[in-house]
């Protein structure tokens, strides 16, 4: 025993060498069972597991005001995700998710029931080879099985440069959540590494009839059809802080403690911008139809007089708490951070209100009754009224419009 010891002792050092000297190796590597060749985020064999592909760096994104050097809104450098098709071969991914981060992320739209095998890979930031950040998806609200499939760093894992990591979710609860970077979460998040996400309930497809109408989408499992709606919105409440970003583009120290938003912001955009149905392409690059796309999402909100409007109302704000509004219509809140407002003996706890106010972090869902609303434009909007600017421009920022029509 002694020999053998004295072995593993002389052989240890060469061992440590040989791994010093081993080159770290970085990979891409979509992860889904059953494979995806059609890139339609299901597998090929098994259609209760979704397949999504994300990329983690940086790009750019125009505000809503309307500057005097471009008929588009300033150009703010971010950070971000964007979709990468899964079927889109390795050697290609560094390349497709270049400057292409979006604001906010592409939204995660799931159903109670699936398995969700989420993969990520970090693209690395363009304007700063400097910086080695990694990078996470941090699933807001969730009740993770592993502490592995978290995204925050300190107890997961984070994913470097070149590299990727496939988280897995298994959808037990449905509700509206949310979903950012955890790395650095001050900072990635400020940059704009944040998205929508929600769950639809397995009652989905069964009809339940709720004050003489019929419904097939609710907003959670409740059994009697209280949170049937016809049509809903996922909207999600941000902001920029313009010193911020610049310093982080041309690497100054940032200044966290003065952090203030000066773009308020509706999935992404201020207004008038968050009712332009069009998918924005940032002004960075000089090719004619611009640069990447960079600001996907509007928050147009349109229903049909009599409908239910469910909306899916998060805030991913680092410093700001917002109040939002809906004047002429009521809100009936029937849900907040992912969970049914009922009681322990069944009872609904949904309440009315003409306004709701969230934090970072938070989620309500609510549901807009047009019945006795007269068809026309209304307006959701911020209480906070310093909101409703982009930056040094007033008559903008944390609002949009609701449409009814006959």
């Amino acid at each position: 025993m002694k020999g053998k010891k004295r072995f593993v002792l002389w052989l240890l050092p060469l061992f440590l060498v040989a791994l010093a000297a081993a080159p770290a190796i970085a990979q891409i590597l979509v992860q889904c069972p059953g494979g995806d060749a059609n890139d339609d985020t299901y597998s090929d064999t098994d259609p209760t597991i979704r397949c999504i592909h994300l990329g983690g760096g940086d790009g750019f994104v125009n505000m809503a005001d309307k500057n005097t050097v471009s008929p588009d809104g300033t150009l703010v450098y971010m950070f971000g995700f964007v979709r990468i098709p899964n079927n889109l071969p390795a050697n290609q991914v560094m390349e497709f998710g270049e400057l292409a981060a979006q604001f906010p992320a592409p939204t995660i739209k799931v159903k109670e029931g699936e398995k969700l095998y989420l993969t990520l890979t970090t693209i690395g930031m363009k304007m700063r080879p400097d910086l080695f950040d990694p990078h996470t998806v941090h699933y807001h609200g969730f009740p993770n099985a592993g502490y592995i499939f978290d995204g925050e760093p300190m107890a997961s894992l984070a994913i470097n440069t070149g590299a990727s990591f496939t988280y897995f979710y298994n959808l037990v609860e449905p509700g509206t959540f949310m979903y950012h970077c955890h790395v650095e979460a001050t900072e990635h998040m400020q940059m704009g590494m944040l998205g929508n996400l929600y769950v639809t309930p397995k009652q989905d497809g069964i009809p339940k009839l709720f004050q003489g109408r019929t419904y097939t989408k609710f907003a959670y499992n409740d059994g009697d059809g209280s949170t049937g709606y016809d049509v809903d919105y996922p909207i999600q409440i941000t902001g920029f802080d313009p010193v911020f970003h610049e310093n982080n583009l041309y690497v100054q120290p940032l200044p966290f403690a003065d952090m203030k938003d000066k773009y308020m912001m509706l999935n992404g955009r201020g207004y008038p911008d968050t009712i332009n149905p069009a998918v924005f392409y940032n002004t960075f690059s000089d090719l004619p139809s611009g640069g990447k796309p960079s600001q996907p999402i509007h928050s147009i909100i349109t229903a049909q007089k009599g409908q239910r409007i469910l909306l899916r109302i998060s805030s991913l704000s680092t410093v700001h708490i917002s109040t939002l509004a809906s004047f002429g219509i009521p809100m009936r809140v029937v849900g907040k951070d992912a969970k049914h407002l009922r009681g322990t003996t069944g009872q609904n706890l949904h309440y009315n209100t003409n306004s709701v106010t969230l934090g970072g972090g938070q989620s309500v869902d609510v549901i807009l009754d047009t019945k006795d609303v007269a068809p026309g434009t209304y307006f959701l909007y911020s209480r906070n009224l310093w909101e409703l600017s982009n930056d040094k421009e007033d008559f903008g920022g944390m609002m949009t419009e609701i449409t009814i029509t006959p």
